[in-house]
């Protein structure tokens, strides 16, 4: 999501933006989302996933982008997937993208699952996640400034995280 930013009017904010998120979207309420290509719903979050068939996926290196909508938060995490990559186009991407956090949030920490990179200035993730084929996926995740109440109201409907969700996707098991 570093590197790949996109300009897209996938959600627009119902009240003015709160702040900016990637893809040139506001975190916060929102009042028009373009049409997903699926829809998946538990407890307070709604996941819109982005196929290569929508036009907020459909960059070259992007698989699927994820918005989750709290519901009394609004806007509150863009997830991207990015195409399986071999070991030597890993580890380039990797790098980019590690660049282009370090130039927008400074230097990163060890994030949450063993070999992914965090930027708490930053509010967002870099990790990878192995495919069957041996390829891998880069996985970004950013989050917006209520995501830590959403988290909370959705903890207490279902007895976990919601980042439980993203460590489902890049195949760390939950927290």
């Amino acid at each position: 999501m570093l590197v790949l930013a996109v300009s897209a009017g996938t959600a627009h904010a119902a009240e003015g933006p709160i702040a900016e998120g990637p893809f040139g979207l506001a975190w916060g309420p929102v009042d028009r989302i373009d049409k997903p290509s699926m829809v998946d719903r538990e407890a307070n979050l709604t996941g819109l996933y982005y196929l290569h068939d929508r036009p907020l996926a459909s960059g070259p290196d992007t698989v699927e982008v994820v918005l989750v909508v709290c519901r009394e938060e609004g806007l509150q995490q863009i997830i991207w997937v990015g195409r399986p990559l071999d070991d030597a186009a890993h580890a380039t991407a990797r790098d980019a993208v590690r660049r282009e956090g370090v130039l927008r949030y400074g230097e990163p920490r060890p994030g949450p699952v063993p070999g992914s990179l965090e930027w708490p200035a930053g509010r967002t993730v870099l990790a990878t996640r192995a495919m069957p084929d041996g390829t891998r996926e880069l996985v970004m995740s950013a989050s917006g400034p209520g995501y830590a109440a959403c988290s909370e109201s959705h903890r207490a409907a279902t007895g976990h995280p919601a980042d439980a969700h993203v460590a489902d996707l890049i195949g760390a098991g939950g927290p």
